[in-house]
């Protein structure tokens, strides 16, 4: 078991070593990310510190969801230029490959999340820094999660053209209908239907109660617990259809397997559907960009 760690760290050292040489890397990481933060509460927020808070839940989100593309797109170019084939002449399995991904995204993305919190205070001047543990749980289990989406992506396609095709697809669906562009109460009913079924969607919303209402780990149960099952059972899929040669194609049921990765947001999407609340949090959340922020809006 100590060999397998060892591997798998070994391995998560030389993947992050790879990606600070790689300018596209550093250029979607954290240029763009920040970029983000300087068009949301510069533009959108007006410069307005109140509304920070609510902006920033959302450009952290975008960060986190960045995993999902850029972790689908490295390992299939790795598989075209036969990267991957020289690993399996090491004692390396594909769970110990998989496993070094996550980390070294998770370990590259902190950074990020740490820039934008400062500048968010020292630019913006952000009042509070919201629910700090809740804000580290989400980013963590939300960073392994839509790296694990990205694996799963990796894994059924065959070629870049294709892995391409279907991250624009599910990229779009991400970014325009969970409230991570456009206010989740301001979509259309029809919209926010279909939007209570994407892990998304519970990752913008726990990021803005944790920022603004200060919420607290245990009112974030089935959100944190739909990520953690979406993530582990990405995970378990990817590792099955792990493909080290770029001659390996996917068997035709591998899409089938992949779509046992959303069960758990369908089932919470039901649930919020004839019983949840997302929606008033949501409006609630919206609410505080035009209402002055006060350290009072706290959920208990």
């Amino acid at each position: 078991m100590s060999r397998v760690f060892g591997n798998t760290w070994a391995l998560t050292m030389s993947r992050m070593r790879l990606a600070m040489r790689n300018r596209a890397f550093l250029f979607f990481s954290l240029i763009m990310p920040l970029a983000f933060l300087f068009i949301y509460a510069g533009i959108f927020g007006r410069g307005r510190a109140q509304a920070v808070p609510y902006l920033l839940a959302e450009v952290l989100a975008l960060t986190v969801m960045g995993s999902f593309w850029g972790l689908s797109v490295q390992l299939v170019t790795f598989r075209e230029q036969g990267i991957l084939r020289r690993f399996r002449v090491t004692p390396v399995g594909a769970s110990a490959m998989l496993a070094s991904s996550l980390l070294s995204n998770y370990f590259l993305t902190l950074p990020t999340i740490a820039i934008e919190f400062f500048l968010s205070r020292s630019v913006f001047h952000m009042a509070g820094l919201g629910n700090v543990l809740s804000i580290f749980v989400l980013v963590t289990i939300g960073t392994v999660t839509f790296a694990s989406l990205g694996l799963i992506v990796a894994s059924v396609t065959n070629t870049m053209q294709e892995t391409q095709i279907i991250n624009q697809i599910i990229w779009f669906v991400f970014l325009f209908i969970s409230g991570a562009t456009i206010p989740f109460p301001m979509l259309p009913g029809a919209v926010q239907a279909v939007a209570v079924f994407l892990p998304a969607t519970y990752l913008v919303s726990g990021l803005q109660r944790a920022m603004i209402d200060h919420t607290t780990l245990p009112y974030l149960g089935m959100y944190l617990a739909s990520l953690g099952g979406c993530a582990l059972i990405a995970f378990v899929i990817s590792a099955q259809l792990f493909r080290w040669e770029p001659e390996s194609k996917a068997p035709r049921q591998a899409k089938l397997w992949a779509a046992a990765a959303v069960i758990p947001f369908l089932l919470l999407g039901i649930w919020e559907t004839v019983n949840g609340d997302l929606r008033s949090h949501a409006m609630k959340n919206l609410n505080s960009i035009r209402e002055p922020y006060t350290m009072e809006r706290i959920e208990r």
